[in-house]
């Protein structure tokens, strides 16, 4: 990945290659030897490594006066500096500065957005690139209608002069902006903060939710944070107590191409739905038309083969327009019309923001489990195809 680094009098950020999030408290990740680089936060005193119990892809360690230093997997570091603070000098050049507190924050990644209504940080949000009708938070929703926070343009295309009026600091992306290089250039030579959340490559489903530590450090919510992330991985474990219900579960939609986009073995929400009691029905990347590092494409024949005889269908209605009727399943290719759960009846589908509603993951789990044991009790996040 290529990009360019600028140094600014306030921010200095860079990319460097990824390393191990070992490395990222300025010691060498080999020999544990302290970089040359990294005098300026020596500063500060002796880093203590803040606990995280599933999230890989971020760590963060604290220093005494409430200075905190984000590491991401990525490469990049973050000093968060407390309210009243000055940053230490000769910081590293990898090293960008976020001071609190933060007002008027651009926020352009949807799965963040939860996370900090669910800490109370949605007033230090000013600019988003998310539309009132696309947000999973109605309380978002309602900043954006009011104008309390202004639509900013998509993540591509932002409104430059809007972000630089607003004076925003700090833009929280996620990884769509490594597409869009001169986006990110041109945000920093705003004098935007760039920092790119990366929850979406966490293997765990609760790594994904301790991206909120990470949120509740930025914003001076920690204490809520931690008390959030605990309250809803309890909620999630009891969810997931249910046992296995014995039946296959196919999670899948049909592209442009009528190929069936499946999502990995292992990937977070398959994870969900094996919570949830359900046996996914997974392919290898071996003979797939295409894959990514979350989803696989099927040939329909070969998905059929696999799948045909799957319990469950529940059908992806994040990534297209989604489907509102077994004749609208059918119609996206004709083979499924053979396949046990839709003669059956036994087909789903799920709300548009599902991959977005992080804190609403021990609801979606005990959703799942009602369309794959077909207990009959309502549902909020997945329905029935009639």
């Amino acid at each position: 990945m290529s990009t360019s680094v600028s140094r600014r009098s306030a921010v200095g950020l860079g990319l460097l290659a990824p390393l191990t999030l070992a490395g990222c408290s300025g010691r060498d990740a080999a020999t544990g030897e302290k970089d040359a680089g990294s005098q300026g936060l020596s500063a500060l005193g002796e880093a203590t490594p803040v606990p995280l119990a599933h999230a890989t892809q971020f760590s963060l360690d604290a220093y005494e006066g409430g200075f905190r230093l984000a590491s991401l997997a990525s490469g990049e570091r973050f000093l968060v500096v407390p309210e009243g603070a000055d940053a230490p000098e000769d910081l590293p050049d990898d090293v960008a500065v976020i001071r609190r507190p933060l007002e008027s924050v651009y926020l352009v990644s949807t799965a963040m957005i939860c996370l900090v209504d669910a800490i109370g940080a949605l007033d230090a949000v000013g600019v988003s690139s998310v539309r009132a009708e696309d947000s999973p938070v109605e309380g978002f929703a309602a900043r954006l209608k009011d104008g309390t926070i202004a639509y900013g343009g998509i993540y591509r295309a932002p409104d430059y002069e809007l972000i630089a009026s607003a004076g925003c600091p700090l833009a929280i992306e996620n990884t769509n902006i490594d597409h869009v290089p001169e986006v990110r250039a041109k945000l920093e030579e705003l004098g935007v903060t760039v920092l790119m959340e990366q929850s979406s490559r966490e293997e765990g489903m609760l790594g994904r939710l301790e991206w909120i530590r990470l949120m509740g450090t930025l914003f001076g919510r920690e204490d809520e944070a931690t008390a959030v992330f605990d309250e809803i991985a309890a909620g999630v474990e009891a969810a997931s107590q249910g046992g296995s219900t014995g039946r296959t579960v196919a999670f899948f939609y049909i592209n442009e191409d009528g190929a069936a986009v499946t999502r990995r073995a292992g990937d977070y929400f398959c994870q969900m739905i094996e919570a949830a009691g359900g046996a996914y029905v997974s392919f290898d990347a071996t003979g797939a038309a295409d894959s990514s590092p979350t989803t696989i494409t099927v040939e329909m024949e070969r998905f059929y083969e696999a799948a045909h005889d799957a319990d469950v269908i529940i059908y992806n209605g994040t990534i297209d327009d989604g489907v509102t009727s077994l004749a609208e399943l059918v119609r996206r290719n004709a083979l499924l019309a053979d396949f046990r759960a839709v003669r059956e009846g036994s087909v789903w589908t799920c709300d548009s923001n599902l991959y977005q509603q992080i804190t609403s993951m021990a609801e979606i789990i005990f959703d799942l489990r009602a369309a794959i044991s077909g207990s009959g009790e309502p549902t909020s996040y997945v329905w029935k195809l009639a």
